[in-house]
């Protein structure tokens, strides 16, 4: 009983150590659960820089068939969902959340399911490769900011 009480508390505290490489940390990294029979889903996560800026240049993942970077732009009053090349990681904070810049998934090997969670590599232009681990929220779940963050906000300081 105590093993897996320790091994249960180990997962939790790993899960909530921001991921670092060189002058990046990575911490706050979730996803919403899927709602029926979605095929795609996002990530969202905040990125701390320390250092000189860098880019995260795309992201792997074995949840589904393609992970890619997107944002969201305005056209004529309507809201677009659109692939990017890069994010900029400026010094400072740099989030990806809901209505903002976010990691998509498409063509879900399976819905994501509250409660859960899977392995997510991101990769930087300077920083290479860092590993974490994306919780799964309620569907509805808002993040961090429980929606009260500024659309696409890039940098906080």
């Amino acid at each position: 009983m105590m093993k897996r009480f320790a091994l249960a508390a180990a997962i939790v505290l790993g899960l909530s150590t921001p991921s670092f490489a060189g002058d990046i940390s990575v911490e706050n990294v979730w996803a919403r659960a899927s709602a029926g029979m979605a095929r795609a889903g996002a990530a969202f996560l905040t990125i701390k820089n320390t250092g000189e800026a860098d880019k995260l240049v795309s992201a792997k993942a074995n949840i589904s068939k393609k992970v890619e970077l997107h944002t969201h732009i305005h056209d004529n009053g309507v809201m677009k969902m659109r692939q990017v090349e890069s994010v900029a990681v400026n010094n400072g904070m740099t989030m990806l959340q809901p209505g903002g810049d976010h990691i998509m998934f498409m063509g879900l090997n399976e819905g994501l399911k509250e409660g859960t969670s899977f392995p997510l590599t991101l990769v930087f232009e300077k920083a290479g490769e860092i590993n974490v681990e994306v919780m799964v929220k309620a569907a509805g779940a808002m993040g961090a900011s429980n929606g009260n963050m500024k659309h696409n906000m890039k940098k906080m300081q």
